[in-house]
């Protein structure tokens, strides 16, 4: 058990959830009503679900960054407002709609960001429904996870196995499925090198595992020696910390980073909020090496000389979220347990001081909310 874990977590049996289970017509959530307004902890209906849908008693949601961009509504894509947010919701299914035929009322079910798309485009058809221009996604455009009742379609809901330990499981829901989606995406062999920029946050934590599950080499970037100490923990090879090299002279720390892994790594994972940290991948990674693009600060821009691009040769991937095929990879990982949420659990009326922190850039792995307090 990783030592970020709060040891008084409420635990929550099985047995107490089955079609008999009474829905109030009330419940606990954080909302806000305009960007960047108050993150209000207050009683709000309970959602019905439509046929599609299904309803989710939320136990626990894992607290993401772009839940801020969410609140503070700096991405170019329209919000839902008002909005409750979150989108790693983990908890049981206490009613589906009369459409729905593959869950039932006790089932373990996860909210991810895609909510739900149509299903029917060129898209969707080909796995790609993250993609969709129809899609629905949790905590932006659809009502999300931090709240005690959340619906969500049942087509794009992830099925989870009894007995998972539901606050583990939430973060890797959006965090885990999305790291694992990139990794696939930079397509390495086993033996090679990966840089993961941000590599002992939310998603680089989990994303160094789901790298080594793989069998790559993993370096990490990242500040501080509390970060080096979580991304050792984690499994990762050698550590970069971005805070020892001189912020004007960038070139040290891509010869370092070359060094390390004998001429560059074949692969990035950007997850990092930082643009600096984003255009230095296409510096430091090995010619016909591929740079994924994960983290997206407002407004950032990747830069790449040309020259450079194509003498090298690199590949410059953006990745989104994994689809259904993915995320079930990811939760198999996770259920073999070769993967591991580090998480520090606060209540759901402590959301703010989490936005707090995000903004601060001092959370060490993923928080997520007991919604119970």
């Amino acid at each position: 058990m990783f030592a970020l874990r709060n040891q008084t977590i409420r635990r929550f049996p099985l047995a107490r959830f089955q079609s008999t289970f009474k829905i109030p017509e009330m419940q606990k959530g954080v909302i806000f009503e305009t960007h960047g307004g108050p993150l209000l902890y207050k009683d709000i209906p309970v959602p019905k679900p439509k046929p599609t849908e299904i309803l989710i008693n939320v136990k626990y949601s894992g607290v993401c960054h772009t839940d801020l961009h969410a609140w503070k509504g700096d991405w170019p894509l329209a919000v839902k407002l008002p909005l409750v947010g979150g989108h790693e919701g983990a908890g049981i299914v206490v009613a589906k709609g009369e459409s729905v035929t593959n869950f039932e009322i006790g089932d373990i079910a996860g909210i991810k960001w895609l909510n739900g798309s149509c299903m029917s485009c060129e898209f969707c058809e080909n796995g790609d429904e993250s993609n969709c221009l129809e899609a629905d996604l949790s905590g932006y455009t659809h009502d999300g996870s931090f709240q005690q009742y959340a619906t969500a379609d049942a087509i794009q809901a992830a099925k989870i196995p009894k007995g998972t330990d539901l606050a583990e499981v939430a973060p890797i829901l959006c965090a885990g499925v999305t790291v694992y989606k990139a990794l696939k995406t930079a397509d390495l062999k086993a033996g090679q090198w990966v840089a993961i920029s941000g590599a002992a946050g939310g998603l680089g934590s989990l994303a160094v595992q789901y790298a080594k599950a793989m069998g790559l080499r993993v370096l990490g970037i990242d500040g501080g020696d509390a970060k080096k100490g979580l991304f050792t923990q984690m499994g990762g090879d050698v550590f970069i910390d971005f805070t020892k090299f001189p912020k004007d002279k960038p070139e040290d720390m891509t010869k370092a980073i070359q060094e390390a892994t004998n001429g560059g790594p074949h692969g990035v994972i950007n997850v990092s909020v930082s643009e600096a940290a984003i255009s230095q991948g296409c510096d430091y990674v090995r010619p016909t090496g591929k740079v994924v693009l994960v983290g997206l600060p407002a407004g950032a821009v990747c830069k790449s000389p040309v020259f450079q691009h194509v003498v090298k040769s690199i590949q410059i991937k953006g990745s989104y979220v994994g689809n259904r095929a993915d995320t079930r990879e990811a939760l198999q990982f996770f259920s073999e347990g070769k993967v591991k949420s580090p998480i520090k659990i606060i209540g759901l009326s402590e959301l703010p001081k989490a936005y707090e922190l995000m903004e601060q850039g001092k959370i060490l792995g993923r928080y997520v909310v007991d919604t119970s307090y």
